[in-house]
């Protein structure tokens, strides 16, 4: 018995001096006197996304541009870029052995739709890591997931994959126009070219690029943007490859295609949705699902390190158009809308990402509200939708439409800048090249530094 209470005396020293998770001793605690102690506030992330056609004539060919603008980054307040390394052409700005590399993209310039040509051979996204980190910024590249090529306006001609290499069409989403089914590559209306992402080849193409981009051992992140159906909306995807995958899902064969879901030209939802057409939104939103999770899987596979998201519009009410169903699992959606069920519910992704980007694309009107279409709107739903699942960063496009588009609204940037970063995990902006064209350096920095005050 001595024995016993001796060891206990000896060992019971060792025990006390272990900090407690809520003593001061632990460094993310801290007391002020007279206080119980209480967990430091930090100060959340602050994002710029940098768009690789809008950003090419300044970057694509100079390291220096890269340097000194990641500086005045950091400088303004901002912690985080998103580097855009796969634009809609569908070529890519970092090593990769299946896709091929950017030498020109479309861009508008000085009042002209032209050519910028790539004519360096230095690794752009390494470029960036290493200046960004050099500035003190993390870098995580944005890679445009679902497209292969691009049909340019001004009849400046075509670029990418599926055009240049015909054996890739067969890849490429099909369209249920009003004249008949119809291969994006064939039609008419300019923009990118979306492939399908039920094409089992297509799946295994983006599978082989988020793994390259996660080879990048000093990369902080990879964000897929427009990994989702085409501009189309609900009249994509009718490929072989989706009617395949569809019938497989439902365990049937349709006998009218594509009339067994929507009649040709149909581009919205009827007042009743059928069983086959609800089962089709699910459908789509699963394959969306199932592609983000498997592109997560192969990242962390690749690179345990690396942070792995997406970014949607945080248009919730209308994404289905695009098959994506961006929430947690656990958001009860169909209880608000009528297009969704229980499975379409189970296809929420947010539970497999580590962090994902809403874009609050209100316009200067619609800072603040409760609804969908303003910026604190959409910043307070997605924390409903998203029902903790995953962080957020949200923000504005601050270059296009309602009011932003002509430049002239440094006055409201703190404004906006408080107002998203304060209702969500983290502020985003898209994009840096209307940072730089209407001179919103001061002002950002002024609504960054505003939200930092808060914080010390």
């Amino acid at each position: 018995m001595i024995d016993k209470i001796l060891i206990l005396l000896l060992i019971f020293p060792l025990l006390s001096c272990q900090p407690r998770e809520d003593h001061p001793w632990n460094p993310e605690w801290k007391e002020e006197e007279g206080k119980e102690p209480q967990a430091e506030k930090q100060a959340k992330p602050r994002y710029v996304w940098i768009d690789a056609a809008a950003n090419f004539d300044d970057y694509g060919n100079s390291r220096e541009n890269i340097r000194k603008d990641c500086q005045r980054i950091a400088q303004t307040g901002f912690t985080d870029i998103v580097v855009d390394v796969r634009p809609t052409t569908g070529d890519v700005l970092f090593a990769s052995s299946v896709a091929p590399a950017l030498k020109r993209i479309d861009r508008w310039k000085g009042g002209t739709y032209g050519w910028a040509v790539r004519t360096a051979d230095f690794d752009y996204l390494q470029a960036f890591i290493e200046e960004g980190h050099a500035a003190g910024l993390k870098v995580h590249a944005g890679m445009n997931t679902l497209v292969g090529g691009y049909l340019c306006p001004y009849g400046l001609g075509t670029e990418g994959m599926v055009y240049s290499d015909e054996s890739k069409k067969d890849w490429c989403s099909v369209q249920n126009l009003p004249s008949g089914l119809t291969n994006s590559v064939d039609v008419a209306d300019y923009g990118p070219r979306f492939l399908s992402p039920a094409h089992p080849a297509v799946q295994e193409f983006v599978l082989t690029l988020v793994g390259e981009l996660a080879a990048y051992k000093e990369l902080d992140g990879i964000v897929l943007d427009r990994c989702r159906y085409d501009d189309s909306g609900l009249q994509s995807d009718f490929s072989p490859a989706s009617r395949s995958a569809f019938e497989k899902y439902i365990n049937q064969k349709l006998s009218k295609w594509p009339d067994d879901v929507f009649s040709p030209g149909a581009n919205s939802l009827p007042s009743f949705l059928n069983n086959t057409q609800r089962q089709w939104l699910t459908f789509r939103a699963k394959t969306i699902h199932d592609l983000v999770e498997k592109a997560a899987q192969k990242v962390h596979s690749v690179n345990d390190k690396i942070r792995f998201g997406v970014y949607v519009g945080a248009w919730y009410s209308t994404y289905y158009e695009s098959g994506v169903n961006w929430a947690s699992p656990d958001y009860n959606c169909k209880l608000e809308y009528s297009w969704a069920d229980a499975a379409y519910q189970a296809a929420g992704f947010a539970d497999h990402l580590d962090y994902i980007f809403l874009g609050a694309y209100a316009g200067t009107s619609g800072i603040h509200g409760s609804g969908e279409w303003t910026m604190e709107g959409f910043c307070k739903l997605g924390s409903k939708r998203l029902a903790g699942a995953v962080p957020y960063a949200a923000g504005p496009d601050i270059g296009n439409g309602s009011g932003f588009e002509k430049g002239g609204q440094g006055a409201l940037m703190p404004e906006i800048v408080s107002t998203c970063i304060n209702n969500s995990d983290g502020l985003f902006i898209f994009d840096l090249c209307h940072i730089k064209m209407y001179d919103y350096w001061s002002s950002l920095k002024s609504g960054i530094d505003a939200y930092l005050n808060t914080v010390k």
